[in-house]
């Protein structure tokens, strides 16, 4: 087992006897992944959310299991193209295996959770030293926004596991120059490129990475045949991670690639008006505010109203500051060594091409897009706690910040809060739905502030009771698809389903409502026919 640095939170014994088959070490990184487990399994059916989007993935994976295979993913959240189809896929066994119940999926996530923060604790070990490891992987569990998205099924939920095990894989291909290990980190890239498209910008790092080792040694910064090799390399690796949409896109002409360059040079009118300074300082202090200090989200947070809200906005402001002067420091230090500088430049790069290519995206950037950098504010803060922890008042400061880290982290952890049961709720409407049809054919609406309907589709699929849809009238000239009930879930707090712009509702006809329950947290409505007055 390797010995930790003097400046270790966790020192090793006197007699240097480090070969017992379970050190204190292992004991702490298997309570830390105990932990992990704990914070994204627990009652996770309870809390994890089923709402539309997670409805279409499990509607998508039902049918690839009854043998309807698919080419594409999930819409992208902006921009009207599609992913590939990797994550249904992935989810695809544990849907089977949980007998079609949607928890299935969400528990896959959690687990690429934990061994997420076993590579956290690997990485911090091997570039660093074991406290590093230690630390950044115990913050990593317990961050609650990085637990709350290692709690539902979602296909970005992924990324932060395989950008951190592909960026991990490019340095062991550089370091042993090996062909393998760059074919596959690049197929790892390919199947986060298939998982969200801000995986360009972790393509960006891994370019310039290569770019930067391969050059910095020569004194030549050029393409030179080395680099073209590896270049080539990672590509034949993506084109074999990204496969699957690029059959779909060859075969129909590249209509998603057309949409993604239409998206990146025409954005449309919800521009953020922020410059290129104030869009970076903005994401550096969520990167450490959002993950790590557990920092409130822009619409709770008033500096000028609370003034507890601007100190918490100051210390974390610092915490960012001193974890990058530090890497800046081991930065200059690792110039003196090959294998050093093989680490630090990584880490640099990681951070600073990460943030600065979001200088240049002009629409709103939500939490989740940090996934490709989850893990790197934590392994930043672990060196700095670490290295903080050589003198005494360091090793005061040291505890004390990271005592304040969990304790502001457990604050935020969501089993404190009632549980949402969106699963169970979902699951208790679509029955009650059922069992008002009279075992008749119905059509099936659903009136929301912006939800869709496939989550209770899912249901009457899995209980082969589906509603008929309504066709277009140039596609149904005689109606059969109109069957004479339909009923309309309302999910907002005002709802008048007669006269309903909703095409299932106006498709539906004049009709009059003959029913009305509230069920769960919705009312549900039967509609007929409009007959007039008996």
């Amino acid at each position: 087992m390797e010995k930790v640095a003097h400046s270790s939170f966790i020192k090793t014994p006197k007699n240097g006897r480090m070969n017992h088959k379970f050190s204190i070490i292992d004991a702490l990184a298997l309570f830390i992944l105990l932990l992990a487990g704990f914070m994204r399994l627990y009652r996770i059916e309870d809390y994890m959310t089923f709402l539309g989007d997670e409805g279409r993935d499990v509607l998508v994976v039902y049918n690839i299991l009854h043998g309807q295979p698919t080419l594409l993913g999930p819409t992208a959240s902006v921009g009207g193209f599609f992913l590939g189809p990797i994550y249904y896929y992935f989810i695809t066994p544990f849907l089977w295996f949980f007998n079609y119940n949607p928890v299935g999926p969400a528990i896959m996530v959690g687990l690429f959770g934990v061994a997420t923060v076993f590579l956290v604790y690997k990485i911090g070990s091997e570039f660093f030293n074991k406290s590093v490891g230690l630390i950044a992987a115990f913050l990593y569990s317990i961050s609650p926004l990085v637990v709350a998205y290692s709690r539902s099924s979602w296909n970005p939920n992924l990324m932060p596991f395989f950008s951190l095990f592909t960026l991990y894989l490019v340095y062991k291909a550089v370091n042993k120059n090996k062909a393998k290990l760059f074919i596959l980190s690049g197929i790892l890239l390919g199947i986060t490129m298939q998982l969200h498209y801000l995986a360009i910008f972790l393509g960006a790092i891994v370019g310039v990475y290569i770019l930067l080792i391969r050059s910095f040694y020569s004194s030549n910064f050029k393409i030179t045949p080395r680099i073209l090799k590896d270049y080539i390399y990672i590509l034949i690796g993506f084109l074999i991670g990204w496969s699957p949409f690029l059959a779909f896109e060859v075969r129909h002409g590249f209509p998603n690639i057309q949409s993604i360059i239409s998206f990146v040079f025409n954005p449309g009118e919800e521009v953020v008006k922020t410059g290129f300074l104030g869009i970076i300082n903005n994401v550096f202090f969520r990167l450490f505010g959002r993950l790590v200090t557990n920092f409130p989200p822009p619409e709770q947070a008033s500096l000028q109203a609370n003034p507890h809200i601007a100190i918490w906005s100051y210390l974390t402001v610092v915490l960012g500051i001193l974890g990058l002067s530090l890497l800046v420091h081991k930065f200059i230090k690792s110039f003196k060594s090959k294998n050093e500088f093989l680490k630090i430049s990584l880490l640099v790069l990681w951070l600073v091409v990460g943030v600065g290519l979001f200088g240049f995206y002009k629409k709103p950037i939500y939490d989740y897009y940090f996934g490709f950098m989850f893990p790197l504010p934590f392994l930043l803060v672990g060196v700095f706690l670490s290295s903080l922890y050589k003198t005494r008042i360091g090793k005061i400061l040291a505890i004390s910040i990271f005592v304040s880290l969990v304790w502001i982290n457990f604050k935020g952890i969501p089993f404190q809060f009632a549980p949402n049961r969106q699963l169970a709720q979902v699951e208790e409407i679509s029955k009650f739905v059922i069992d008002k049809t009279d075992n008749r054919p119905f059509n099936f609406a659903l009136i929301t502030g912006g939800n869709s309907d496939h989550a209770y589709r899912y249901f009457f699929t899995l209980w082969e009771k589906e509603p008929v849809v309504i066709e277009n009238p140039q596609k149904d000239p005689k109606r059969k698809t109109v069957a004479d009930q339909l009923l309309v879930v309302c999910e907002t707090s005002t709802c008048a389903p007669l006269g309903n712009s909703l095409w299932e509702i106006a498709g539906f006809g004049r009709a009059e409502i003959i029913n009305e329950w509230s069920v769960s947290v919705v009312k549900v409505y039967k509609l007929r026919h409009y007959k007039g007055k008996i």
